[in-house]
């Protein structure tokens, strides 16, 4: 161990990340990967299972995540890599439980880009029906990937100015439902969103918990910021409060527009659930029927841009993980080689396998539910192994021993991450079948994998 404190050096001669990174650049990848209005896709089904309570799904989704992301920042302390979990893993629990933990985060990371970048084609497809959506798909990965080939700094800066757009609409859109609450009043009861329209009969807490395992998945994404551990100028301290705080600004923006949205709904929840053709538009529905259709394809529009460049920092952040599995030879070694400080190998092997998948869903009519089914069950099972890993590092390896990244705390270190596993392997077990099944053949593949490396020793952590 080195005398700085952290468990690794961060890297070797050849294959080296170039610091640029500045503490906004962090929370701009991390809000872009989310996506400010993210819950616009599923405030319909969410409504509907929370018999109407959707605003206090997601402030119970976001405290759930808030255990997850308080490990990051206990383990980002501790192990300044790239990499993320796979770096973790390795630290707190052994080079075997890392390649799993990496591998199963490579699931995700390789795919949430590819179905950002097909709710990209499809938005455009929308807007001009002329042109195929796979094109549309295609060109979103293209640019973006040129992008990332260009180097983190330069997309970061488009990014902001992105995240900037969809912020100024995510305020439009705030501005003009104030507007109408204001002239016209509430289509439900003010309290609703948070206690439920009653059409479904009385408050249910099962129904919110069936409701907060949907919306967790809309904060995938805020992980990615400890992918760039490598390239920030400040040291680790700045990334963990770029993860902490990344998760504040998502809970915000997501609980505030999910109850100006539910007042604004003329549709009940117990309509809703009777009717789950109406629930993927309720959101854009909501909004035709109270304030207009201009602010409709206003929203369509920031969706469709925003959604590419939330893969833009998926794919930023799938091409770092290959990298750190690459340099740890998990991976074949050529993944590691940077150019000016750009992992540009890494980036053009993960640009590849997302334009694969994304446009052979784009042209297939079935391609979104067979996409979306399965990438959160990668990211969640890794979740699980970075709580795993909080313990294993703080309590057992160190033995509840103090050192230079402070002292041990049963509740930092014991309890928080315990409850967060608990709560991720939950999420995990009210999963879709398909995605249980994918999760299931995917690990299988990597035991493999890891058995045939068994029969070389491992390198040593750089």
């Amino acid at each position: 161990m080195s005398g700085t404190g952290t468990a690794e050096r961060t890297s070797d001669e050849g294959h080296e990340l170039r610091r640029s990174l500045g503490f906004r650049d962090l929370v701009v990848y991390g809000l872009l990967f989310i996506a400010p209005m993210a819950p616009v896709g599923v405030f319909g089904t969410l409504d509907a299972r929370s018999h109407g309570a959707v605003a206090l799904v997601y402030v119970v989704a976001t405290v759930a995540m808030a255990f997850t992301a308080f490990s990051y920042a206990q383990m980002v302390r501790v192990v300044p890599q790239a990499g993320s979990v796979f770096a973790y893993a390795r630290v707190g629990l052994g080079e075997r439980a890392g390649f799993v933990a990496g591998w199963m985060a490579m699931l995700d990371y390789l795919l949430i880009p590819a179905v950002a970048y097909l709710f990209s084609g499809i938005a455009m497809n929308a807007l001009v029906p002329d042109v195929s959506r796979w094109v549309w798909t295609a060109l979103a990965v293209v640019i973006t990937t040129l992008l990332n080939l260009w180097g983190v700094r330069v997309a970061a800066r488009v990014g902001f100015l992105v995240l900037a757009m969809e912020i100024v609409v995510l305020l439009v859109f705030v501005a003009a439902a104030v507007v109408v609450l204001a002239r016209d009043g509430a289509e439900r009861g003010w309290l609703s969103p948070l206690s439920g329209d009653g059409t479904q009969g009385s408050f249910e807490v099962a129904a919110v918990i069936g409701a907060v395992s949907i919306a967790v998945l809309s904060y995938l994404g805020f992980d990615a910021i400890v992918s760039f551990a490598e390239e920030v100028t400040g040291g680790s301290q700045k990334v963990a409060r770029a993860v902490l705080l990344c998760l504040a600004l998502a809970g915000v923006l997501f609980i505030a527009q999910t109850y100006l949205v539910a007042l604004l709904e003329p549709v009940s929840s117990a309509r809703l659930a009777a009717e789950p053709e109406r629930q993927g538009a309720a959101f854009y529905d909501a909004v035709d029927a109270s304030v207009g259709t201009w602010l409709h394809d206003l929203v369509a529009v920031s969706k469709a841009i925003g959604a590419a460049f939330a893969a833009l920092a998926g794919q930023a952040a799938a091409g770092r993980l290959l990298f750190a599995m690459g340099r740890a030879r998990g991976l074949p070694r050529v993944l590691s080689r940077t150019d000016s400080g750009v992992p540009r190998v890494a980036l053009l092997c993960a640009g590849v396998v997302t334009l694969v998948a994304a446009v052979w869903a784009a042209r297939r009519d079935d391609g979104l539910d067979h996409l979306a089914s399965v990438v959160n069950v990668g990211a969640l099972t890794a979740f699980t192994l970075l709580h795993a890993s909080v313990v294993g590092w703080f309590v057992v390896r160190r033995g509840g021993r103090g050192g230079s990244e402070g002292s041990v705390s049963w509740w930092r270190h014991g309890v928080v991450p315990v409850v967060g596993a608990a709560i991720t392997v939950a999420v995990i077990v009210e999963a879709a079948g398909v995605a249980q099944v994918v999760g299931a053949v995917w690990l299988g593949v990597g035991i493999a994998v890891l058995v045939l490396r068994s029969r070389r020793p491992y390198p040593s952590r750089p």
